[in-house]
């Protein structure tokens, strides 16, 4: 189960991490976590060269050596980087030994204080310990594009439905989001483009 748009309760269980910028300028905030990856990852940077726009990749260590090139392109373009662990680990599943270790590891190649937890996924003690380090990077609207059982139409208007004002939202570059993601990505920076909104980086 997850939420297109992050409900009450969730911002209640974890309330000192970043959700949304503020609500008071026409500025939205485009994020993608998982990659970096040959397989999508140029045609996501490609895309926003052709449309001006710059983004935050939550990348994932164990990826970002695998295809450094892409990783150097992405911060040679002016994207901004964030950290999504080494190895893409869910927090709960882990210590918070080891899953501090694996975000340092991670750190090691991004050099970034902006960390996301795969799948949302980390317990109140490990964001605790981190905080003093990173800004903890959550979101307000979810688009969906892992979901092999959602549309590609359906992706974008998750995005369209909930986007405002300051709203962080997430893609992904990996590769089970590759359909929607080609399909929802032109779609909403074209709609909130003409509607006079500005894309920043974190």
């Amino acid at each position: 189960m997850y939420f297109i748009h992050a409900p009450f309760f969730l911002r209640w269980y974890y309330p000192n991490v970043t959700w949304n910028k503020s609500r008071q300028d026409k500025k939205l905030y485009l994020t993608f976590d998982d990659g970096p990856i040959p397989e999508i990852t140029p045609w996501i940077l490609d895309t926003l060269n052709k449309y001006q726009v710059k983004a935050t990749f939550f990348c994932v260590g164990e990826n970002i050596k695998k295809h450094t090139e892409i990783f150097e392109r992405l911060i040679s373009e002016g994207h901004q980087v964030g950290n999504h662990t080494f190895h893409h680990l869910k927090g709960w599943k882990h210590s918070d030994e080891e899953y501090i270790e694996n975000v340092y590891k991670c750190h090691e190649l991004t050099a970034s204080t902006l960390f996301r937890p795969p799948y949302a996924r980390a317990k109140k003690s490990q964001l605790r310990k981190l905080k003093s380090d990173f800004e903890i990077i959550y979101w307000d609207v979810l688009s969906g594009d892992f979901d092999t059982k959602i549309t590609t139409e359906k992706c974008y208007q998750n995005v369209i439905n909930y986007t405002k004002n300051g709203s962080i939202i997430v893609f992904h570059d990996n590769i089970k989001a590759i359909p929607r993601v080609k399909y929802a990505l032109p779609k909403v920076l074209e709609y909130f483009l003409a509607k006079g909104y500005t894309f920043q980086t974190l």
